[in-house]
């Protein structure tokens, strides 16, 4: 300040308690901060350098969490395949069911428990999502994973779909025909072919049926659902009842034609030389109604195990790739995190050691100080 006069004793020991001062802000700056260099003018090189590392990890902390997300979806698609794998395994048992029963009424059951299955796969694969994207779902959902900064370095997941089984391009799996029913017509009469027999009446009034002949009711599968051997009694009422008691059957008469409705195919025939037997005929027959409608559904199903399984490797092979980047991301942001601690970090101990050094320093520099202004107060003893 202009106007104050200082001893030379006195400017020296204010200059040095102001630099004591100044190292100690200095210090208590870096305690505080925990870094010995807090900016570019502290140390640009290190300040720049260290800046870069941060950043560049701060990239890879935002690709971090895309990998994340992305491991959840692969693990959500894997868990839908695992599942649908199981609903494969119980339709497959379904059709082994079907294949060892001769039983057409349990084979439509059945089959529409298998359709049944088959729905509730193309519900659980639409399911199947995570964070909007679903890998079962098809066209639109396909992951893109970024593992570095320029982008240069990533993997594409392509998905499926399973959301309709029947799709080629999927597990190719079609509901099965639940069968309509069928139908097919005799003639029955008397001595005339205009002659309309009453149930009272004697079958064997009809040429085409004698005493000892037998008359069976087939499904396609060759069982036997119903039979009569025609006696000297038998009486076309008999016949009737014998038709509509054969399961899922029945007949009706209209004059001298008589209607054979099947819920399945079904075959009328008789072990007399010469009857022409008559079957049922359907606009579609029940998807395991014959033993090679089964085994060509097995095969398919064989078929569609193994898309599954193949599937669950592609996605598994992803599934290690992105886990696998992702460990060495989080290894790679430590690493420059770390790097940038060696530039900046200062080392508390020895800053707490020389901030006690430099209050050391002060409380002597201001003694001293002390000591050089008393040696100008000497002149007012002269007074």
């Amino acid at each position: 300040m202009s106007g104050i006069t200082l001893s030379s004793a006195v400017r020296t020991n204010l200059n040095a308690l102001q630099a004591t001062s100044d190292l100690m802000s200095s210090v208590q700056e870096r305690l505080s901060t925990g870094k010995k260099v807090n900016s570019a003018l502290d140390n640009p090189n290190s300040f720049f350098t260290a800046q870069g590392l941060e950043n560049r990890a701060n990239d890879l902390s935002s690709l971090l969490d895309d990998m994340g997300q992305s491991v959840q979806t692969l693990k959500a698609a894997d868990k839908g395949i695992s599942a649908i794998s199981d609903l494969v395994d119980a339709a497959k048992a379904k059709a082994n069911q079907a294949l060892q029963t001769s039983s057409q009424e349990e084979r439509k059951q059945y089959s529409s428990e298998y359709n049944e299955l088959l729905s509730q796969i193309e519900d659980l694969a639409g399911d199947a999502g995570y964070g909007g994207k679903n890998l079962l779902g098809g066209t639109g959902n396909d992951v893109s994973v970024t593992f570095n900064e320029d982008g240069s370095s990533e993997l594409s997941i392509s998905s499926v779909d399973y959301t309709d089984t029947s799709s080629s391009t999927g597990l190719a799996l079609s509901d099965l025909a639940s069968g309509a029913s069928g139908s097919t017509t005799i003639s029955i009469h008397g001595a005339s072919t205009t002659t309309t027999l009453s149930s009272t009446n004697l079958l064997t009034l009809d040429s085409d049926y004698s005493v000892g002949d037998t008359l069976t009711i087939t499904d396609s599968t060759g069982t036997e659902l119903a039979s009569l051997e025609i006696e000297a009694t038998t009486t076309f009422g008999d016949f009737d009842d014998f038709v509509n008691s054969a399961d899922g059957v029945t007949g009706t008469q209209t004059g001298t034609n008589y209607a054979i409705v099947g819920e399945y195919e079904v075959t009328l025939d008789s072990d007399a030389s010469g009857y022409t037997a008559a079957s049922t005929s359907h606009a579609t027959t029940n998807g395991f109604s014959t033993d090679v409608k089964i085994e060509s559904t097995l095969s398919s199903l064989t078929s569609a195990q193994n898309t599954l399984r193949a599937q669950a490797s592609t996605f598994g092979t992803n599934l290690s790739i992105v886990e696998n980047r992702q460990d060495f991301t989080k290894s790679l942001i430590n690493t420059l995190e770390e790097g940038a601690g060696k530039l900046t970090l200062a080392d508390t101990n020895e800053e707490g050691a020389n901030l006690l050094a430099l209050q050391t320093q002060q409380s002597l520099a201001s003694t001293s100080l002390s000591l050089a202004a008393q040696a100008q107060q000497n002149v007012l003893r002269l007074f």
